[in-house]
């Protein structure tokens, strides 16, 4: 019952702070078809930061995850394995293309075509070499941190990579997306933020080349997703996102 007082306290609040949903409430209310719904004030539950121009969206999540489900249609491999990105992605993907997605904590979601299982990123279920299309996307950056309720691992960034390619097959894919900027920052422990070099010096060896890296600008007037970016891009930026596709040979 004190919760529910407390709620409803809150919503009062917020509403009389918000002078056009409240003029907007009464508009509606005088409206000869509002009987239509229960329009009581305690349902009440103001919105006040939907009022924009444009529609605000986060940059990093919906071109990162774009720009890797138009490769994964590209490279069109009998399954995807995906560890631990959006959970959106491997959503959408699963309407074409057979998706497996593991997570340090299991996702329960039941769809067609998409298989959730458990995969700890230092140890993943899967025999060397044996994956043709894998992405690992807005998550290395996370691991190490405790930010999950992972152990805190200073190098657990790098133990994830090395498992990931350990995992990669003979002219298998390989999408990684992490944070990206001209220095190479922890603002922990929310995240590391990477310069282009650190994530090439990484997986880059005999047996890893780079296919594509495209860039996502940190602000809107700088662009949206740049296929085949030039590195350069990414000097002056701070927290800009990195999509990078390797393959091995």
């Amino acid at each position: 019952m004190k919760k529910q007082i407390k709620n409803i306290i809150k919503k009062t609040i917020r509403f009389a702070l918000s002078p056009f949903v409240m003029a907007d409430y009464y508009a509606f209310k005088r409206s000869s078809e509002s009987d239509r719904f229960d329009l009581s004030f305690k349902n009440v539950y103001p919105q006040i930061k939907d009022r924009t121009i444009e529609t605000v969206f986060d940059r990093h999540y919906v071109y990162h995850t774009s720009w890797a489900a138009r490769v994964v249609k590209e490279i069109n491999p009998e399954y995807h394995v995906d560890i631990s990105s959006s959970l959106y992605f491997s959503g959408i993907v699963s309407a074409f293309i057979p998706v497996h997605f593991y997570d340090y904590r299991p996702a329960d979601l039941g769809l067609s075509n998409l298989e959730s299982k458990e995969g700890n990123l230092h140890n993943l279920p899967f025999a060397d070499k044996s994956v043709k299309s894998i992405s690992c996307m807005h998550t290395i950056e996370h691991i190490g941190l405790g930010r999950y309720g992972d152990p805190i691992d200073a190098m657990g960034d790098v133990k994830a990579v090395n498992e990931l390619k350990r995992a990669v097959a003979v002219g298998g894919n390989l999408l990684i997306v992490v944070p990206i900027g001209g220095k190479s920052i922890i603002e922990f422990n929310a995240h590391r933020i990477y310069t282009y070099n650190q994530i090439t010096s990484l997986v880059l060896d005999s047996e890893f080349k780079l296919k594509e890296f495209s860039f996502i600008p940190e602000d809107g007037k700088d662009g949206g997703l740049i296929r085949n970016a030039d590195p350069k891009a990414t000097e002056s930026a701070k927290y800009a996102c990195g999509c990078f596709w390797f393959v091995r040979l």
